[in-house]
């Protein structure tokens, strides 16, 4: 490969395809953006998979149309010309006085190498290229990492490496748990991820070479200058949905790839959207909670998963918070409070600020299910009762009466399920909804999908097992550690973490659980696409559980019964706000 090349343009200095060698002898490529006068400045840094050279427009041309043209913005300010995908633009960060590192990940982009996601390997190098960027004579010393989603979730781990130059991260929309809130939702695994990997990685695979895209600015080819053939392509990539299949339970192959938490001890600002549904806030309210850092804060919110990461409202968010953690500036950061809220209504978000998270003034309120005209009720019924769905069907729907006064939930909800199966095992998918008073259905932009319900959760009847030593009554913590298949027709408990949401329901509203034994669909048919995703959105985005290697039929499509009344209460449990004081 060609020497790095060092130029001037668009008011930065610009070093392209900058070798950064690993400890096994491997070298990466990174390109680096910092202002022209000489110095020392803090570093921006992101490693991953989808390519420095690509640009967002081209690798994503219908999530980019859509975001400008929605939130101008995201592009005023700008050439525009170095935008990718999850990353920083460096234009509106250079000249903040940063410096500002892409590395291409192992395998992918124009860095050579076995590609492995989230392995310990990778995670291993991101270490070294934050150590790597700390000691440049162009580097302050201190490292701070940023990036939406893949680029926010390896920062979890690599943290719990405790680079010494990392100095502060911001996780937007960044999973951690590779088990719990990536590839096994309650145990049930997920389709997303073999999917991704068709669409947002073999594409850009180093070795495509002049198969591949060629940079706009550069014109070089993005995915390395070498082009090696199919077979070559596949030697030099793990077999990642089957890798992931042939793990189901949370064994050392997902903890390899999880945050341990007790190290996690770097400053950090944690962002969440209500609407990701099936890959990204739990793992964002969980690291709030769980990670050991002292200097820790908490941001929620909703609309596009990429969006906000580019307003003027996340940048500003971001910068705010790096001037204070990497540059020592007193611009009042510490005193923000620790949870920044975008309490989500019907029409619009509005801004409030929390100490803690779960809310300390939440009045946890349970909603019982009751058979009789299938409804959720203040009080358990006082008969037992019973009633049955077809797993392949709709399920069942509960619903609780018109709201008398207007009711913010906001936090993590559960359910707590007495079901029985016709077969050795079940899936429960379990969908909070709001509907309006003459039934409508509340849906919402979530972080994929135009028409995402309020809130999800997910679990597999034979991993109802929970670690009492995590485990709350408002999130259970399931260990995964073994299977306990059903005896058909005999009643099992199940306690199911619905994930974190907000919604401020107003007057004559309605909620409702509904109890399924699929994914949730708002239509059957919406004609709702993304150029990065395979499936029509329906309204779980592409976070599917339909590969029938992990659910055949025989197994997971009998007819499931849920049981009321005296010593089987099954409720909703969900978080109400009351106002401030």
């Amino acid at each position: 490969m060609a020497p790095p090349q060092s130029e001037i343009r668009d008011g930065m200095r610009i070093d392209w395809d900058v070798p950064i060698r690993m400890d096994d002898g491997l070298v990466l490529r990174c390109d680096v953006f910092r202002p022209v006068k000489e110095g020392r400045y803090p570093v921006i840094l992101s490693y991953g998979p989808y390519a420095k050279g690509l640009a967002f427009q081209d690798g994503y041309p219908s999530a980019w149309q859509r975001m400008v043209a929605e939130y101008p913005d995201v592009a005023y300010g700008s050439s525009n010309r170095y935008q990718n995908w999850e990353v920083v633009d460096p234009e509106k960060w250079v000249p903040e006085g940063y410096a500002c590192v892409r590395v291409d990940s192992r395998g992918c982009g124009r860095s050579p190498g076995f590609v492995d996601h989230f392995s310990p390997r990778e995670t291993r190098d991101f270490h070294d290229c934050i150590e790597w960027a700390g000691v440049q004579p162009w580097s302050s010393g201190k490292v701070g990492l940023n990036g939406i989603s893949y680029y926010g979730i390896n920062q979890w781990h690599v943290a719990s490496l405790q680079p010494p130059h990392l100095a502060a991260m911001c996780i937007w929309e960044g999973a951690a748990d590779w088990y719990r809130d990536m590839t096994h939702h309650g145990g049930i695994l997920s389709t997303f991820w073999a999917n991704w990997y068709d669409m947002q990685v073999k594409t850009v695979q180093y070795g495509l070479g002049q198969r591949g895209p060629r940079s706009r600015v550069t014109r070089d080819l993005v995915c390395g200058d070498e082009t090696l053939s199919d077979k070559d392509l596949q030697k030099n990539r793990c077999d990642f949905g089957d890798d992931i299949l042939a793990h189901p339970l949370d064994d050392d192959y997902h903890k390899a790839r999880s945050p341990v938490w007790e190290k996690v001890t770097v400053p950090f600002l944690s962002t969440a959207n209500w609407g990701g549904q099936g890959l990204h806030p739990r793992g964002n309210f969980e690291g709030f909670v769980r990670a050991a850092s002292k200097e820790k804060w908490l941001e929620a919110h909703g609309i596009e998963h990429w969006t906000h990461f580019y307003t003027d409202y996340g940048v500003a968010l971001q910068k705010r918070f790096f001037a204070y953690t990497l540059k020592g500036e007193k611009n009042g950061w510490d005193a923000q409070p620790r949870v920044q809220l975008q309490v989500r209504r019907t029409e619009r978000f509005v801004e409030r600020h929390e100490d803690e998270w779960p809310i300390a003034r939440t009045r946890w309120t349970k909603l019982y299910l009751d058979p009789a005209g299938h409804a959720l009720r203040p009080e358990a019924p006082k008969q037992s009762g019973s009633t049955g769905y077809a797993a392949p069907g709709d399920g069942l729907s509960f619903v609780s009466a018109p709201f008398e006064q207007e009711t913010e939930i906001t936090g993590p909800l559960a359910a707590r399920l007495f079901l029985s199966s016709s077969t050795a095992d079940a899936d429960v998918f379990l969908v909070f909804r709001v509907f309006t008073a003459d039934l409508r259905e509340v849906t919402f932009m979530g972080a994929i999908d135009p028409h995402t319900p309020i809130a999800q959760g997910w679990l597999r009847a034979s991993h109802r097992k929970v670690d009492p030593r995590i485990s709350t009554e408002y999130r259970p913590y399931h260990s995964h550690d073994q299977v306990q298949p059903l005896t058909p027709g005999e009643p099992v408990q199940l306690d199911v973490e619905i994930w974190p949401t907000s919604i401020v329901v107003p007057a004559g509203h309605r909620v409702a659980l509904s109890v399924r034994g699929r994914d949730y669909e708002w239509q059957r048919q919406t004609g709702a696409r993304l150029s990065n995703f395979k499936n029509e959105l329906r309204g779980c985005g592409p976070f599917l559980h339909d590969d029938p290697r992990d659910r055949p039929a025989g197994v997971f499509g009998g007819e499931n019964t849920l049981h009321t009344g005296p010593g089987r209460e099954s409720y909703l449990l969900i978080p109400v706000i009351p106002a401030k004081r």
